[in-house]
């Protein structure tokens, strides 16, 4: 697998920006890429090394509406955490030049 074709987005949300603090980042990535995978892509694309790589499902969230109709809010996925080594901190819109 492409390692640029891993990391697809940031996780802005109140929580994951708390936890920056402490140096841990939250991404949404590929449904096919592992946890090696997953350290070679933010070791290539911002330069540092990651200690531990939580993964998680985002499971499918759909709505009934109408006469039996379904309306997707949100297609399944696959979320992850990434521990980086202590005080080291990496910005997630900006690469590593």
């Amino acid at each position: 697998m492409d390692l640029s074709q891993i990391l697809l987005k940031p996780v802005v949300t109140e929580k994951s920006t708390r936890e920056e603090t402490k140096g841990k980042y939250t991404f949404l990535v590929n449904d096919n890429a592992t946890k090696i995978d997953i350290q070679n892509a933010i070791k290539m694309l911002y330069g540092v090394k990651v200690e531990k790589v939580s993964v998680r499902p985002v499971l499918k969230k759909t709505r009934l509406v109408g006469r039996g109709r379904v309306l997707t809010k949100r297609s399944a996925g696959k979320k992850i955490t990434i521990t980086l080594e202590k005080g080291k901190t990496l910005d997630p819109y900006k690469f590593k030049k």
